[in-house]
């Protein structure tokens, strides 16, 4: 009985999250003939309903609320449910790396997003690929940058299957199996994703985020309650019984002091800012003043990250027994022991639309990077998707042509993420050991190319290669951290060196174009409500 009933509410929600997602881009396919760029800036010709750039980047029409919701569910995956409830499990205060990351990156983003919204605005780009390859005039770095960034998004997904299979098959009692929830998982987001695109997405976060707010505000109140009488006896014993999991290094953490936990919070906080799913977030904003309002609120979401992680402590007192990868499971745990079941099923939906929410925006931005820069780049699938467009009807074919492309590299990404989940899984959890400090090496090539000129394409290559390297030497040889230093940070350091030591003795750049062109300039996202060339472009969005 159980089974059947938290079951039955998390089938009603996953039919409702498909049935949003179709909703969300209802009508957003007939409105024709309407330039989404600037003529000659490889935008002519968009057009806002149906093309490439209204599903990869909603139409560059969201607000702020939309942009808070999206944003935040691509920062509150599963892990929050399941990784940060482990690690308050197993070790205690390292796990607050996440909030301080996610707080530094959000004040970085006060800056480096309206700085990308205005640079993709001006030129008619799509994602981070498109950014790159505009800024040094290299089609060829756009498809580079998308096979690394690929290499380092996969494994998100993967985990995102991953945790919905094990919230999946725990709320169900057992009553499905762990490949079964892993299935439904690609499923459920690969059926809106592919027709919806990032507004569909967004309307997704907004349920979840209701969801997920409700139940963690209600877990927080109810657990400590519930087994230990109050707040003040739970910590109390936490003092009592378990002060290693209140200080650094934490309990059996391997290591994670102090020095690892700032160089990891500074790594992370950069790194966060140009991960391609946050450029998304960025260029699907209505304007650069909903990216601003956007910094300041997202910080107040992460207060919520305290709840997993004191659960995840309160847990060693409950289900003592845990261990390995077990830990994971000390949150739900305690919901299936003492709640009933329909409740056991809501906890359950926030906690999967936690992982649908984030892995249709990984999906969605893979397929955009190849269906634009990779597959948009060769000229007979292309037809010159990368060179100005030639008039209208060419600008709105090829748009065609890359969205299509990039909803069936959706597909195949989710499809090859699900694949490895049942052969193969240690490969793509192994791959994540580089993601973060991998797309770390990005911040030279990016941020620095967009406010400083003299960056060559030569010196930005370089740097990235090596310091690419480097992450992976470190990494894959058991040296990370190396002296309690986040081997990222240590691979950015050379990065920043070697792309500085080229710029200054390699060959001089032969860009002609004038820098509004090239760099991020201030002019390029004034503080106006609405640019002007938005007027006959982006409908205004509900927020």
């Amino acid at each position: 009985m159980n089974a059947t009933v938290s079951t039955a509410v998390f089938g009603g929600f996953m039919v409702l999250t498909v049935a949003l997602g179709l909703l969300a881009v209802r009508g957003r396919g007939t409105a024709e003939g309407q330039p989404e760029g600037l003529p000659g800036k490889g935008g002519g010709g968009r057009r806002a309903g149906g093309g490439l750039t209204e599903w990869s980047v909603g139409g560059r029409s969201l607000g702020t609320v939309f942009i808070w919701v999206l944003m935040a569910g691509e920062s509150y995956t599963s892990f929050s449910y399941l990784g940060a409830a482990g690690w308050g499990y197993q070790f205690g205060a390292p796990v607050l790396y996440v909030l301080a990351y996610m707080s530094c990156g959000y004040a970085l983003g006060y800056v480096v997003g309206p700085m990308l919204w205005g640079y993709a605005r001006r030129h008619g780009l799509v994602g981070l690929t498109d950014i790159v390859a505009h800024r040094y005039r290299r089609p060829w770095l756009g498809a580079a940058v998308a096979l690394l960034a690929t290499v380092c998004l996969l494994p998100y997904i993967q985990l995102q299957i991953t945790g919905m299979g094990v919230v999946v098959s725990t709320i169900s009692y057992g009553a499905i199996s762990l490949n079964w929830g892993y299935f439904l998982s690609f499923a459920v987001t690969t059926a809106f994703v592919t027709v919806s695109g990032l507004r569909g997405s967004a309307w997704v976060s907004v349920l979840k985020d209701v969801l997920v707010i409700a139940t963690l505000g209600f877990l927080a109140i109810y657990v400590p309650w519930h087994y230990f009488d109050g707040y003040g006896p739970l910590l109390h014993r936490i003092v009592a019984e378990k002060p290693q999991w209140l200080a650094f290094p934490g309990h059996a953490s391997g290591g994670l002091g102090q020095v690892w936990f700032v160089t990891t919070t500074l790594v992370n906080s950069l790194t966060v800012v140009i991960f391609p799913t946050t450029v998304a977030g960025y260029l699907g904003a209505r304007n650069a003043e909903a990216l601003r309002r956007n910094a300041m609120y997202l910080p107040f979401y992460n207060v919520l990250l305290f709840v997993p992680v004191l659960l995840g402590m309160a847990a060693l007192f409950v289900v003592p027994q845990l261990t390995g990868a077990g830990s994971n499971l000390a949150l739900f745990k305690l919901v299936v022991d003492s709640l009933p079941a329909w409740a056991v099923g809501l906890i359950g939906v926030a906690a999967a639309l936690s992982s649908i929410v984030p892995m249709a925006v990984f999906m969605l931005v893979i397929g955009t990077m190849w269906g634009r820069s990779v597959l948009g780049a060769i000229p007979r699938l292309g037809a010159g998707a990368t060179g100005a467009a030639e008039g209208e009807e060419r600008g709105a074919a090829t748009e065609g042509r890359q969205k299509l492309f990039s909803q069936l590299v959706v597909v195949v990404a989710g499809a090859l993420a699900l694949l490895l989940t049942y052969t193969a899984p240690d490969t793509l959890v192994r791959l994540s050991l580089i993601s973060y400090e991998g797309m770390a090496q990005l911040v030279p090539m990016l941020l620095l190319g967009l406010v400083w000129r003299r960056l060559t394409v030569h010196a930005a290559v370089s740097g990235l290669v090596v310091g690419f390297v480097l992450v992976c030497v470190l990494v894959f040889g058991g040296h990370d951290p190396v002296w309690g230093v986040n081997a990222g940070l240590v691979g950015l350091a050379v990065n920043l060196a070697v792309a500085l030591a080229v710029t200054w003795l390699g060959p001089r750049g032969t860009d002609e174009r004038p820098d509004a062109e090239v760099l991020a300039l201030d002019e390029e996202f004034p503080r106006q409500r609405t640019p002007p060339q938005d007027a006959a472009v982006s409908p205004p969005a509900s927020s």
